[in-house]
């Protein structure tokens, strides 16, 4: 395919459909012929990176990721050295270490990375995940007793623990040392620990502050193995290959959803290609259940791995997660895959009930820069997820909040430009929320029903002080470049696929084609819209729309009657019986004029 056919900038709807403004993510023409001349690379792949800003210098890096080229020295991080060194105490004294971990996969997985590792070296690592639906969010004085009365004097809190002042610092009036190891958001003061290793620490300066738990914990195991090293722990034993365990740490890293740049596209690129392997039994028996085909990737990983192994946390043993990923017998694996499935199967029900609900009570909120919904009983194991699916439609901030027996727990998602994680903690700090915590996209929380209108309030004066006008701007979708349909084909998918792994920070990339009509298009599964898009030349491409068949996108796509339209997607390739098929995954669609 040509240049001429890929135009840097894309003509765009203003508004489509779906109420997004189409934005051209076209970047410099002549740093993109650039790129493709001096690194030999096709077309496509010019315009792409220059759109992602990869400078000319930085193209066999990042089309090649080295972990050796992105690790860094983990000693840089503060509490790093201390933390090691009493570690690395523990292992040669034979003393037993308390591992206690989040319920969501980049908890797991940093629960599993850590025990594995300390296994390997001949320590007792003791595995403890808070129950999420009777003791909350991390550690906490009764899972730390746990741990306690298992012997350890030492415990490694993993994806949480930067502001548990109040049970660490019980930990340490009980003699307990804590080494906290964490991502998220940290305030002014630490808590009582003996290390806090956070990349997000406001005394800290680092580059990793992108990355998730487990690339943390991962950190942190390259130093400890490093120090024993120089303690001569491995001299008669075997060094252990921490490259094993990538598989772990790519997993973390993409269902935390965090970007794909720098540190995190080398361990996610790594850790794909250690998954294929199939060393880890849990993920091997969770991948056969969830039917994976073809070489893993970050889809993979985000939607049928991911999800199964969150929804222990969400509606079943917290535990059962990081229990599957830290099992080896293949049969343990299967039946604990087997009842992650189970739950997955019950977790999206229960998700489609409360979505339906908080919906409508969204929907009466039609003013607010900041949608805080709230419902009787809503299932505290979905509320994240339906507060993702509903920033998808209303394209604002959105709080899903369910109360029982007088408590409200809370889960948010948030939109570019709103740091809803600062803000969470800043109604916590003023009073308005019991716990609260989180990233600039996401959050959670613990608040007193009544002081639900407090934090609408709250929320709308930190909305007012982020935007203009107080309001959310409307949500967009970044187009690479527009395309012919008769351009869409297996080869370009291939070509495409060089750029993987894909995710924030380098988005899958996004095609316009214009004046297409919909032929033969029919509802199928629970909400999507499969069709064929045609044009007039001829060329057409088969295509389906996901969760969209009530909305104005799935409706348009079932009535079109004719209408022209420009469609805005990504190439996929379906593999089955090994036949290769196109397929255009539509995200969004516009009337065309024409």
């Amino acid at each position: 395919m040509s240049v001429a056919s890929l135009p840097t900038a894309a003509a765009a709807p203003s508004l489509s459909l779906s109420g997004k403004v189409w934005r051209s993510r076209g970047g410099d023409a002549l740093v993109a012929r650039a790129i493709s001349q001096r690194h030999g690379l096709h077309a496509v792949i010019g315009d792409l990176l220059a759109a992602r800003g990869v400078a000319l210098e930085a193209v066999p890096g990042f089309l090649t990721p080295r972990l050796r080229d992105s690790l860094p020295d983990p000693s840089h991080l503060h509490g790093m050295d201390e933390a090691v060194a009493r570690l690395a105490r523990a292992v040669e004294a034979g003393e037993p270490v308390g591992v206690l971990g989040d319920y969501d996969v980049d908890g797991a997985t940093s629960v599993a990375l850590l025990a594995r590792y300390l296994r390997a070296v001949g320590t007792t690592a003791h595995v403890d995940i808070p129950d999420r639906l009777t003791e909350g969010y991390g550690p906490n004085t009764a899972a730390l007793g746990r741990l306690a009365a298992q012997g350890c004097r030492l415990v490694a809190t993993l994806d949480s623990g930067t502001t548990a002042f109040a049970p660490l610092a019980e930990a340490r009036v009980a003699g307990l040392e804590v080494i906290v190891v964490d991502h998220h958001a940290a305030e002014a003061d630490l808590p009582d620990a003996l290390a806090v290793i956070n990349p997000n620490r406001r005394d800290q300066q680092s580059d990793c502050g992108d990355l998730a738990a487990v690339g943390v914990v991962f950190l942190l195991v390259v130093a400890l193995n490093r120090e024993l090293r120089r303690r001569g722990w491995f001299a008669g034993r075997a060094e252990p290959d921490l490259l094993q365990w990538l598989d772990l740490v790519a997993l973390g890293t993409v269902c935390d959803v965090v970007r794909l740049t720098g540190l995190n596209r080398a361990l996610v690129a790594q850790g794909l290609l250690v998954m294929a392997q199939n060393r880890n039994p849990g993920l091997q028996a969770l991948a056969a259940l969830a039917k994976m085909e073809g070489r893993p990737s970050t889809f993979h990983l985000g939607f049928l791995l991911g999800p199964r192994i969150n929804a222990g946390g969400r509606i079943g043993p917290s535990s059962l997660g990081a229990r599957l990923l830290l099992e080896d017998d293949p049969d343990e694996a299967r039946a604990m895959a087997s009842l992650l499935d189970d739950f997955n199967r019950r977790r999206r029900s229960l998700e489609g009930t409360v979505t339906t609900a908080a919906a409508n009570v969204a929907a009466a909120q039609a003013d607010a820069p900041v949608l805080v919904v709230d419902g009787e009983g809503w299932h505290p194991g979905v509320i994240g997820i339906v507060a993702s699916r509903l920033v998808e439609r209303f394209g604002r901030p959105v709080l899903v909040i369910g109360t029982e027996g007088g408590v409200g727990k809370g889960s948010g998602r948030s939109v570019p430009g709103f740091d809803l994680g600062a803000a969470v903690i800043a109604a916590r700090r003023a009073g308005i929320l019991v716990q609260g915590g989180g990233h600039p996209m996401a959050a959670g929380l613990t608040v007193d029903p009544v002081r639900l209108d407090d934090l609408r309030a709250f929320m709308a004066e930190r909305a007012a002080q982020a935007w203009v006008r107080g309001e959310a701007p409307p949500p967009s979708l970044d187009v690479d470049a527009e395309l012919a349909l008769g351009g869409l084909h297996t080869d370009l998918a291939d070509v495409l696929d060089g750029l993987a792994p894909f995710g924030p920070g380098n988005p899958e990339p996004c095609f316009q084609v214009s004046g297409v009509r919909v032929a033969r298009a029919r509802a199928v599964g629970a909400d999507h819209v499969s069709c064929r898009l045609v044009d007039g030349a001829g060329a057409g491409v088969q295509a389906i729309a996901f969760r969209c068949r009530s909305r104005p996108v799935g409706q348009a796509l079932l009535e079109a009657d004719g209408m022209v339209f420009r469609a805005a997607g990504r190439l996929k390739l379906d593999t089955y019986l090994g036949n290769r098929r196109l397929s255009f995954h539509i995200e969004d669609l516009a009337h065309d004029g024409r």
